[in-house]
């Protein structure tokens, strides 16, 4: 048992009080001081890392407004709409919450999505950082399970047919497809029984298993050190250091970047209140109209589409066409021969890995091209998981890379972005050809990226981090 500190009988009753607690819990205190108050962070943190504590906020507005709104939400095919507008018009507040919650959600996926790309341009993923990156990502995908599992919840018409449409997608799977599919709906078609599951994973399961994430996330940052846009590693061995060991090139996380980030957070605030007392629907991306209606499975909507969050993934699966499959055949063809060419392998391994890519030929060309729309589309996320791996470049942060990389990283949000705009389109020959085109573009860059990112000449690297106070 450690023994109780001391201090004088005239200090203040405050600091008696926080006496007191830290002999009791001394844990977190201690939790305290090396996650806050002796947490060292690099003194030439920018603008883009406010992301990250934006994306613990809009956690906490998720988890407290999601708890008001099951006080009252009806998990039953034949209440939940009606439960729903109850909160909405008569429950106080209950619009408010509402609100809070669903722009939230669009919130967290645009946090999310500047953190990432920040991670990209400063090279944040590089090694020592791997597991962080991975953690960061497992929390994404597992976002993307927490929002699809909410929008069924509503139980509107985008509700009800997006769900039956992204379901449904699980029955091209070979061989266990329909059984798939029926174990994911609970019933043949989607009613009360995937309404209900729907709810206790969103609610109980995978708000679990994000917060885990999230804490092994922070915990593994905090072990490793931030990153900084120089990339310089300001902990690492041959760092300089104060006579105490405190790296000369950081500072506390408190009070220095709490103040950043209250500042950051305070700016998010004033954006985010503006949007839902002015704007909640956001011109049907946040709010699509048709989720105003009723659930009625003998009514489809016109053009059935996901939240905006989701269209850069689900424009990819409308990319996989037949015509598409020849072009995806093409390039597994043209990667195997380039591997055959150029790698230094035993000449008894070159017709193993041709009759590698003939079976793999075979395979696209035996299986329906939506199955291999589901394959792109989880691929999509899938292949964030190992970028710490793709990426060659002798340096990390985009500062010192090569300029034409910063032209292909731009090329990247655009076709990003486009993706994102083709998923809420109604399908049209153009947007199909375009979107094919983007997604190749997509995987071009993540696989390519082994060989472009060694190519050109990289910037010196400074010693220390370049910091200018302000």
């Amino acid at each position: 048992m450690a023994e109780f500190k001391e201090i004088s009988p005239n200090a203040p009753a405050l600091a008696h009080v926080t006496n007191w607690f830290e002999n009791r819990f001394p844990t977190a205190f201690d939790a305290y001081r090396v996650h806050m108050s002796e947490y060292y962070a690099p003194k030439n943190f920018n603008f883009w890392y406010i992301f990250g504590s934006l994306s613990l906020l809009v956690l906490v507005i998720q988890i407290v407004t999601g708890i008001f709104l099951v006080m009252h939400y009806k998990p039953d095919a034949a209440l939940a709409f009606g439960s729903v507008e109850y909160i909405m018009r008569d429950v106080p507040w209950g619009w408010l919450i509402r609100y809070m919650h669903s722009t939230g959600a669009s919130a967290f996926f645009i946090v999310v999505y500047l953190h990432m790309f920040r991670g990209l341009l400063y090279g944040s993923y590089r090694k020592p950082r791997e597991l962080v990156w991975v953690f960061g990502c497992a929390i994404f995908l597992c976002l993307m399970a927490e929002a699809f599992m909410g929008y069924l919840l509503p139980w509107g018409q985008m509700s009800y047919w997006g769900a039956q449409v992204i379901v449904n997608l699980f029955a091209a799977v070979p061989f266990v497809g329909p059984d798939l599919a029926l174990l994911i709906r609970g019933d043949y078609v989607v009613g009360d029984a995937t309404l209900n599951r729907f709810f206790s994973f969103h609610v109980i399961a995978v708000p679990l298993v994000l917060l885990g994430l999230v804490v092994a996330h922070l915990l593994a940052l905090h072990d490793v050190g931030s990153n900084n846009p120089d990339g310089v590693e300001i902990k690492g061995p041959n760092a300089p250091r104060d006579a105490a060991g405190h790296p000369l090139d950081g500072i506390p996380f408190h009070p220095y970047y709490t103040v950043h980030d209250i500042f950051g957070v305070s700016v998010f605030l004033l954006v985010f209140s503006a949007v839902i007392f002015f704007a909640p629907e956001m011109g049907g991306y946040f709010l699509e109209y048709n989720n105003f209606i009723p659930a009625d499975s003998l009514k489809t909507p016109l053009h059935i589409a996901p939240v905006w969050y989701f269209t850069p993934f689900y424009s990819m699966l409308r990319a996989i066409t037949s015509e598409m499959m020849y072009a995806l055949i093409a390039c597994v063809v043209a990667g195997a021969a380039y591997g055959v060419l150029k790698a230094k392998l035993p000449t008894i391994l070159k017709p193993v890995i041709a009759g590698a890519a003939v079976v793999v030929v075979l395979m696209m060309l035996s299986i329906d091209a939506k199955f291999w729309g589901v394959v792109v589309m989880g691929g999509a996320v899938i292949i964030l998981f190992f970028l710490p791996w793709l990426d060659k470049c002798e340096v990390k942060s985009m500062r010192y890379r090569p300029d034409w990389h910063k032209y292909l990283y731009a090329i990247f949000v655009v076709v990003f972005v486009v993706l994102a705009y083709l998923g809420v389109q109604p399908p049209s020959k153009l947007g199909e050809r375009v979107s094919q085109v983007c997604t190749l573009f997509y995987f071009g860059f993540f696989f390519l990226m082994p060989w472009w990112s060694r190519v050109g000449k990289t910037k010196p690297v400074p010693a220390r981090v370049n910091f200018v106070a302000h």
